[in-house]
């Protein structure tokens, strides 16, 4: 283990001296998060407060209960449901909420006296009863089961849309331009916003404009865009970017340029959901409105499940929406697969390449060991052996490419060692002085420089054959950080904060303070967020866009040890950290609690590296001399993995 310490008593960069060390342990407070629940009807009933309008618009619009108003929805050539009828041998057939028949049918009503009164007995439907209802409505009309339809609203006295708007998706999906904006003056009186009205007539005459051209109607397609568009002096730049199209030489070039499906359904069915983003819910549902709030319960369940750890198909077809989504400990990796035992002392640090392909761990032993990860077993394999460095090796950084890899030592070190991986060759044994100490490394995202410093007060920029091309002067560094930028760096020193520098105009910034010592830290593949292990503190998390803690991790016994945390899993909703109690602890990176505390060394966890490729794969290096490799429990039976303790506590309440 590398017991951090403080040996310079410069007045500008040094610390006080820490106190003495003591084990800490953090007590429980509040929980992970609540397990995952079924939000389908949450999801269906929040639908209730977009229904209907107020007042006389609302009784108009809202769907309406047969056995109370004994009025016929049913209109032209329409099903009650509102939608277009189907025929059955060449007549019209059509069914109204109970009473009456279609307008010019000589068939009676379909309702004796003795199911009118039943129905006038009925309790009318909540409003979020009618949206459910709505809502099924909808989704059986997209799998074409219209009689289905008709018997629902029929009995339920609910209307699927309003009349008007189901003339408008008509004449629009028929391609009869002139009539679907005469229909854009019955909707106007029903919508919240009346300007809308022009956004969606300009949307019209786009597709009227575009199927001209697509037909060769050249003419008529210029008659459009100058007496039609134009003076409704909306959108000018788009105009000019629609008159460029009359240039086009053939459809196909239309289409491509317009990035348009061309005349027919499909771009139809697509201008109908754009057009009915301006209509009141009560007036006409959105689009595919039940699909939308069944993959949102999915999601929201997903978000909530403490162990999910996988990718999840937002098709609603690779789920089962009969059972809420839970995943099983078993799959998550806190089960030991593999316990490396090559290294003949401490082990200090570990780290997966960026490929995930490869993992590098150092030890006090002087050596590096390169292990390969099998791609379908993910079983390990030794690779190649890296030795000579005489002080132990207590951190490790791949670059970029995964091509090199540079490791250093503890606090008397004042070597850092280049190596190529696939040749075992070393490149670059680089000191600056003897009085160095080169404890850090952070690659630059170029992959040509990069950036080492110690507690002595060295920060130096340096290339690939240790050059020097920059350095700051007397900044004491515990560990170091290159963002994406190319230009940051985010360095912690003995003053308890995380600063940034900037190479290339020479400035500094405090990022994040905190009240204790930081050991080390590590950023998000975003750069958004910070890792912190913080003497006698534990696990902190800081935002450092808004320079905020966000979340203290509970659990870890964390004194003066140099400890190594690391997010991961799937899009690294996953923390864990090492702990000097022996046992590696994982929380979900929105909870406090751990979810896992994963047994097995015998000595303190110096170091802990996630997969990057594979979500399930984690390594873990001891003082025990071992490195543990993590994964999912080992056995077939799931109910045999879920009744396994001995290696993973479930910290979920």
């Amino acid at each position: 283990t590398l017991a951090s310490a403080s040996s310079s008593s410069d007045s500008d960069t040094g610390g006080a001296s820490p106190p003495p060390r003591k084990k800490h342990r953090a007590s429980a407070a509040e929980g992970a998060g609540e397990p995952g629940a079924s939000a389908v009807v949450t999801g269906l009933s929040s639908m209730q407060s977009n229904g209907a309008g107020q007042g006389q618009e609302s009784a108009e619009l809202s769907c309406l209960n047969s056995a109370q108003n004994g009025e016929s929805s049913s209109a032209g050539g329409t099903h009650s449901n509102g939608l277009l009828s189907s025929t059955d041998n060449g007549n019209s057939v059509g069914t109204s909420n109970g009473s009456s028949t279609l307008p010019g049918s000589s068939a009676p009503s379909t309702a004796s006296g003795s199911e009118v009164g039943s129905l006038k007995k009925k309790k009318r439907l909540s409003q979020a009863e009618e949206d459910v209802i709505r809502l099924i409505g909808q989704h059986l009309h997209g799998l074409g089961l219209n009689q289905t339809v008709d018997l629902l609203m029929q009995e339920s006295g609910c209307r699927l849309e309003h009349p008007s708007a189901t003339k408008f998706r008509n004449h629009v999906m028929e391609g009869e331009w002139d009539k679907a904006e005469n229909d854009l003056n019955e909707l106007r009186a029903l919508m919240h916003s009346p300007n809308a009205i022009v956004r969606m007539k300009f949307l019209l005459l786009q597709q009227k404009y575009l199927e001209y051209l697509e037909d060769g109607k050249v003419l008529e397609a210029l008659q459009v865009l100058r007496g039609e568009l134009t003076p409704l002096k909306y959108n000018t730049d788009r105009i000019h970017v629609l008159s460029g199209y009359l240039m086009c030489s053939h459809a196909e070039d239309l289409r491509a340029k317009a990035e348009w499906e061309g005349k027919g359904t499909a771009s139809r069915c697509r201008l109908l959901d754009k057009l009915q983003t301006y209509l009141p819910p009560s007036v006409m549902l959105p689009p595919r409105r039940l699909q939308t709030l069944l993959r949102q319960a999915v999601e929201l369940q997903r978000d909530r499940c403490l162990y999910h750890n996988t990718k999840l198909d937002s098709n609603l077809d690779s789920v089962s929406l009969l059972l809420d989504h839970v995943c099983s400990r078993s799959q998550f990796p806190c089960y030991t697969q593999q316990i490396l035992t090559e290294h003949c002392n401490e082990v200090w640090f570990c780290k997966f390449s960026n490929d995930g392909t490869k993992l590098a761990t150092g030890s006090k032993d002087t050596t590096v060991i390169i292990w390969q990860v099998d791609p379908e077993s993910h079983q390990l394999k030794l690779l190649r052996t890296l030795e000579g460095h005489a002080y132990g090796v207590s951190y490790l950084a791949w670059s970029p490419d995964d091509t090199y890899l540079i490791a250093c030592g503890p606090d008397d070190c004042s070597e850092l060692w280049l190596w190529n991986v696939q040749t075992g060759e070393l490149r670059t044994k680089m000191s600056q002085s003897h009085e160095d100490s080169l404890t850090s490394v952070a690659w630059n995202p170029d992959g040509k420089r990069f950036v080492t410093g110690g507690q002595r007060g060295q920060f130096y920029q340096c290339d690939l054959d240790g050059n020097l091309l920059d350095s700051w002067e007397g900044v004491r560094v515990q560990c170091l950080w290159c963002l994406s930028d190319g230009r940051t760096v985010l360095a912690s020193d003995t003053h308890q904060r995380i600063r940034g520098y900037n190479f290339e105009d020479l400035t500094d910034r405090n990022i994040v303070q905190e009240d204790h010592p930081i050991m080390s830290f590590t950023v998000s593949k975003n750069g958004r967020l910070a890792l912190l292990n913080v003497a006698t503190q534990g696990v902190h998390l800081w935002d450092l866009q808004d320079r905020v803690l966000v979340r203290k991790y509970q659990g870890v016994t964390q004194g003066f040890y140099t400890i190594h945390s690391c997010f991961g899993g799937h899009n690294e909703d996953f923390i864990a950290s090492g702990s000097e109690d022996h046992k590696v602890y994982i929380w979900h990176r929105r909870g406090e609690l751990p979810i896992a505390e994963l047994t097995g060394h015998t000595r303190t966890v110096n170091c802990v590296s996630w997969n990057p490729a594979i979500p399930g794969l984690m390594a873990s290096a001891s003082d025990d001399g071992t490195v543990r490799v993590w994964g999912p429990a080992p056995f077939l039976d799931s109910q045999e993995a879920d009744g396994l303790n001995e290696n993973c506590s479930n910290m979920d309440s």
